[in-house]
């Protein structure tokens, strides 16, 4: 399987700014720019590399964990999984910092934070992220 996306830049990289498209269309000409990545704080000038790593985290993780959930018997009725990517100029991306509330009906909460920790490590994110420090904090509700 392999899945693809797009990126076009235009102009210098302090000045000009780029579009993002993606194979099913979610991303379709979406801007970034240095403003977006380094200097936006509140987000809302275009993405940027590291939130596409943080939403690509934060699915694949739940994915994982609703099927080691679901292999254990207890599917979820919900994972809201958040993942923060950090990026330290100069370094580059640090971490990626996953918090997780779950709905899981008769889970008991060892076997909840096992299988997310186990999800944790072998996403496939995950894994593609090995370089990083990656931190998990689940809550079972």
């Amino acid at each position: 399987m392999q899945r693809h996306a797009t990126a076009v830049w235009k102009g210098t990289i302090k000045e000009g700014s780029g579009t993002l498209d993606s194979q099913s269309s979610v991303l379709s000409a979406t801007p970034y720019s240095v403003k977006a990545r380094f200097e936006d704080e509140s987000g809302k000038a275009g993405t940027n590399p590291e939130e596409l790593i943080a939403a690509a985290h934060a699915g694949c993780f739940a994915m994982q964990l609703s099927a080691f959930l679901t292999e254990n018997g207890t599917p979820p009725d919900s994972l809201e999984a958040k993942a923060v990517v950090t990026l330290v100029p100069g370094t580059g991306i640090t971490g990626s910092a996953i918090t997780l509330k779950g709905s899981v009906p008769g889970i008991e909460e060892a076997k909840f934070m096992e299988l997310a920790e186990k999800a944790k490590a072998n996403c496939p994110v995950s894994k593609a992220l090995g370089a990083i420090d990656i931190s998990l904090d689940a809550t079972l509700a």
